[in-house]
């Protein structure tokens, strides 16, 4: 008797920290931008933060949501799929409404069908980042429709996934090199990143997910706390400009 209690209480913690995992999975991937945004949206400045971070999040995204149709994986990391993609939009929305309220001087708008490859994803409204997320979705859909069956394809999505959302910090990291600096950035953002990544990583090493999947959430560990370095390095360098006084003050 006392040996079948003690399966059912494993079964129901076993389940209960399931459950609570998967709830992690979905929403922990969204939770690391909400300082970031509230930051952006507090002191009116987007420059700290990179939207190649949104672009390469929406590409990966896309890419395993398209994934899961050649080759089903768990549900609730295609949950988080679409929950990110609603969550990067709502980013970008928020940076170009921003960056267009602090422009001094009306520069010429930059949409999307210029096709000008010198404003990629610097486009003056929000309706081009929706644009061209939907042709990039309906031309990656139908290379998957027509190649659905080559398993080699299939898995070459996959990789594709998770390689670039492990290449997504990279922008922020060229940025802040690029600037000496990690001025604007949230460090909240980037703790979250680190600590959302291992847990994503240790999920995938223990749920048995695909090869590419927790490989790829190595290599993003990496990048998070490359980004961490460099808040340290440029520590110095941020807190005098955080100290000079501003024009008007």
């Amino acid at each position: 008797m006392d040996w079948i209690l003690s399966d059912e209480l494993s079964l129901t913690v076993g389940t209960v920290v399931g459950w609570i995992s998967a709830g992690g999975m979905i929403i922990g991937g969204v939770i690391p931008y909400i300082p970031q945004y509230r930051q952006i949206k507090r002191t009116h400045d987007a420059e700290g933060f990179s939207l190649h971070v949104c672009l390469a999040l929406l590409i990966a995204n896309t890419l395993r949501i398209l994934f899961w149709f050649g080759k089903h994986f768990e549900y609730p990391l295609l949950i988080q799929s679409l929950i990110m993609n609603v969550m990067m939009f709502t980013m970008i929305h928020l940076c170009v409404r921003v960056k267009n309220k602090n422009q001094l001087l009306q520069a010429r708008q930059r949409i999307f069908t210029d096709f000008d490859p010198k404003f990629f994803w610097n486009w003056s409204d929000f309706q081009s980042y929706l644009d061209c997320m939907l042709v990039f979705t309906i031309l990656t859909s139908l290379l998957m429709y027509l190649l659905i069956d080559q398993s080699y394809f299939v898995e070459l999505v996959g990789f594709l996934a998770v390689f670039t959302e492990a290449m997504l910090g990279t922008p922020q990291l060229v940025k802040n090199f690029q600037h000496k600096s990690t001025e604007g950035m949230s460090i909240s953002m980037v703790i979250m990143w680190t600590c959302g990544d291992i847990f994503k990583t240790l999920y995938f090493l223990f749920r048995e997910a695909p090869l590419q999947f927790w490989v790829c959430g190595s290599i993003q560990v990496a990048v998070d706390v490359l980004i961490l370095i460099q808040v340290y390095v440029y520590k110095q360098h941020d807190e005098p400009q955080r100290m000079r006084p501003h024009r008007g003050d």
